[in-house]
């Protein structure tokens, strides 16, 4: 737009929030290097991928002046509001937007404020430093970065200190902090680590928790989609940023499988350019027992983080498979329903309890998952004398789970598109249909994004009686 201003689509007036966000990623590029924005550094190099650097820095320079604008009418805006309600200016801590002004402005303080401007940005960088905790952790590590960088150093280190003796940490999933996801920008978990890895990078140095952060947002990765573009982008911006370049790493981990040593490249395994990926199979006559022990270290000097997975398939009768212990936990269990006089009652069905046809028979299936997961496929195997009450497909809500059931002929099939860190607990009833004996076979779930991440149920054995 004419003023300077970014809209969100063509034709639309521009946005405050986009502009900023353009601003600030310009200024993650200028730190980066990955493409300077100032005409007078590399400029012989920008010319040669067709970008005219002085173009460019125009663009940057109406665009913070608009910025600049936005934020002067805010603080008249303020004023007025506090000289009509009789507010005390001093004790308004600074709002989201401002705080987003301030962290994209700062990538460009070589551009001069304008004088009409200048109380504003006085009056919003005094209030963060006075009121750094107001707004969450998004907003707290911006503040950091703000205050760092605008020479308030020590109340900046201070911020970082309070940060990180609120940061959980593991050796799996590295450092990070707890946080329920919501619908606003600055509640999106993968936005906030990337911005507490600049934060902790830069005003800190601290290295080992820049590379500690790193693991928790790969690990993420893992398991889950990036959500937005945006989010891709802020990652990225961080990974390349601070810390070793785990890019770079190109050494296998050391495996021993039973004591030997395993190379993919001596074993003939074709391995993924990139991303280092690969998979061995054995046949049954090559496997011992002693190839359950299984070693992974990263070699001397190697840095960056790797996961992977082993499993072995074999036939074993469904009703004597155990329980499988994982990070994705599952348990299943039978109830029979009864009326009585006190009212509908449950009972645990055992391998001693002998059914009835025409019993209302309720599965119970509790799932417990120490991350987020997308896109989990969960499989409940059925018994043949059992009939599923609901034979219509469709997505369902239940205890705060949202899945969508598909009934098959042996088995219901649950997809869910996001399953949250927790403990669910979800039924549907079966009503029984046949005498005899019969297995129930088992419950199996799955993340079809990472599918090292899978779980089982033990199998269940049921009977059913003439009457």
């Amino acid at each position: 737009v004419s003023n300077g201003g970014f809209p969100w689509f063509d034709g639309m007036p521009e946005s405050r929030w986009i502009t900023q966000h353009i601003v600030a990623g310009l200024g993650h590029l200028d730190r980066l290097g990955v493409r300077t924005v100032r005409p007078e550094t590399n400029a012989s190099n920008q010319t040669d991928l067709g970008v005219d650097p002085s173009k460019t820095w125009a663009m940057i320079t109406k665009s913070v002046a608009y910025l600049d604008a936005r934020i002067a009418e805010d603080y008249e805006e303020l004023k007025k509001r506090a000289k009509e309600n009789k507010m005390d200016l001093s004790k308004q801590p600074a709002g989201y937007e401002a705080i987003h002004y301030l962290y994209a402005r700062s990538f460009f303080k070589d551009l001069e404020i304008p004088k009409n401007s200048k109380e504003a940005y006085a009056y919003y960088l005094g209030q963060i430093e006075k009121y750094p905790f107001e707004n969450g952790l998004y907003a707290e590590g911006m503040n950091a970065l703000v205050l760092h960088r605008n020479g308030k150093t020590e109340t900046a280190k201070n911020l970082l200190k309070s940060l990180k003796e609120r940061a959980l940490q593991n050796e799996e999933m590295g450092m990070y902090w707890k946080q329920t996801a919501g619908y606003w920008w600055y509640e999106a978990p993968i936005e906030t680590q990337a911005l507490m890895i600049e934060a902790f990078g830069e005003i800190g140095q601290d290295e080992k928790a820049v590379n500690d952060m790193k693991v928790w947002l790969l690990k993420q990765k893992q398991t889950q989609d990036w959500k937005t573009t945006k989010a891709t982008v802020e990652a990225c911006y961080a990974l390349l940023l601070q810390g070793k370049n785990w890019l770079e790493q190109s050494t296998q981990p050391e495996i021993t499988i039973g004591g030997k040593k395993f190379d993919p490249l001596t074993e003939g395994v074709k391995v993924e350019e990139g991303t280092g990926y690969f998979k061995k199979t054995w046949e049954k006559t090559e496997i011992s027992p002693k190839m359950g022990i299984i070693t992974v270290k990263k070699p001397q000097g190697s840095a960056g983080v790797a996961w992977g997975g082993v499993y072995w398939q074999y036939f074993e009768q469904l009703d004597k498979i155990t329980p499988a212990k994982t990070p994705l936990a599952i348990k299943k269990q039978l109830f029979l329903e009864e009326k009585t006089d006190k009212g509908l009652q449950l009972s645990s069905v055992t391998d001693k309890t002998v059914l009835q046809v025409g019993n209302l028979v309720k599965v119970r299936i509790e799932i417990r998952v120490d991350r987020d997961m997308e896109y989990v496929h969960l499989k409940d195997m059925r018994a043949a004398c059992f009939e599923p009450i609901n034979v219509l497909s469709g997505y369902h809500w239940q205890d705060g789970l949202g899945y969508y059931e598909s009934t098959k002929d042996a088995s219901n099939n649950f997809f869910i598109s996001y399953l949250r860190k927790g403990t669910y607990v979800f039924e549907y009833p079966l009503r029984v249909s046949q005498t005899g004996d019969f297995s129930n076979g088992i419950t199996q779930i799955q993340s079809m994004y990472a599918p090292e991440f899978t779980s089982h149920s033990e199998g269940i054995r049921v009977r059913v009686g003439e009457r």
